[in-house]
């Protein structure tokens, strides 16, 4: 049978220690599905919150202001970052560019200070970054490895990785999850392509060549936990499934797995007319290899496009 929920890691499951963990980006797609899982384990997840709290396991942060409840924050095995303004979710003017920006930078600057004020520090901060770090590497594949891409995705991710730098000169293992596509119903790219595709309307966008680094939702929460657990394990790591595919390889299977013709197309001039800037993003192409994350011995459930699919559908 297949695994429908992320597995325990080997250190938690064998342990058996309860942890206490605070996740920003919490109620997003990636950060639902991580703190339901940390939770049903046993684990105590604080959620930072940029409100006031309304329960117990909330802590107020603030990081446009550079702000966090720090007393919220004692006793934390780990501290994880997934918050930032979604990048596909208006056209990129000046003027979100810069929300993009820094909401993760001036987030990710905020956390790595507060964790390295704490008397206690957390073992471990992991970040979220992403593979727009590569930007777009045609028909080459890349892993860890290779230096950044050029554009606004690229610098961003770099400014963004680089915001952690106090957590790092403190000494606290970090690590930096260069996050790909993920394959899910709740939200991301999939969660806009999944109704389009089921009413027929789907299709390969622009010519179809450009490759698409995916990933489960089950894998990217269970990718998260191995690297949580691993206190051999920091830097970058890429968070996508082994084996990327093209645009038009991603549509046929996405027709072959909900029975639908795949007929309509997306133009590339229709593309850059709709989303500006943006549909450099969804045209260009990321053929990404998670080498690091397969060589500290991370096993992926659902390695292949039809099963994450499915997958998805099952949730």
């Amino acid at each position: 049978m297949e695994p429908t929920e992320p597995r325990k890691s080997a250190a938690s499951a064998s342990s058996g220690r309860r942890l206490r963990i605070a996740v920003a980006g919490a109620s997003g797609l990636i950060g639902t599905a991580l703190t339901r899982a940390l939770a049903d384990d046993g684990h105590e997840v604080v959620r930072l919150v940029r409100r006031a709290p309304r329960t117990k396991d909330e802590v107020r942060w603030d990081p446009e202001e550079g702000y966090v409840d720090t007393a919220g924050l004692a006793g934390c095995d780990a501290l994880v970052n997934l918050a930032g303004a979604g990048v596909g979710d208006h056209r990129w003017t000046d003027a979100y560019k810069q929300e993009i920006r820094d909401s993760r930078v001036l987030g990710t600057a905020t956390l790595a200070a507060a964790a390295a004020a704490l008397d206690e520090p957390p073992r471990v901060f992991l970040s979220a970054s992403a593979i727009g770090y590569y930007g777009d590497t045609g028909q080459r594949a890349v892993d860890e490895s290779a230096p950044p891409g050029e554009g606004f995705l690229p610098s961003l991710c770099v400014e963004w990785e680089g915001a952690a730098a106090a957590a790092q000169d403190a000494g606290i293992r970090t690590v930096f999850a260069r996050n790909g596509l993920v394959v899910a119903r709740e939200g991301g790219a999939w969660g806009r392509l999944f109704p389009l595709f089921k009413a027929g309307l789907g299709g390969r966008l622009g010519n179809g060549r450009q490759y698409w680094s995916f990933i489960s939702l089950h894998d990217e929460v269970a990718a998260l936990r191995h690297l949580l657990d691993r206190d051999d394990l920091s830097g970058p790591f890429n968070l996508t499934a082994p084996d990327p595919l093209t645009n038009r390889e991603v549509t046929a299977a996405m027709g072959r797995v909900l029975h639908r013709p795949t007929f309509f197309t997306a133009p590339e001039p229709a593309l850059r007319i709709v989303l500006g800037e943006m549909a450099g993003d969804v045209l260009g192409s990321q053929r990404v290899l998670p080498t690091r994350l397969l060589e500290s011995g991370f096993s992926f459930a659902f390695p292949g496009i039809e099963e994450t699919i499915r997958a998805a559908l099952r949730r």
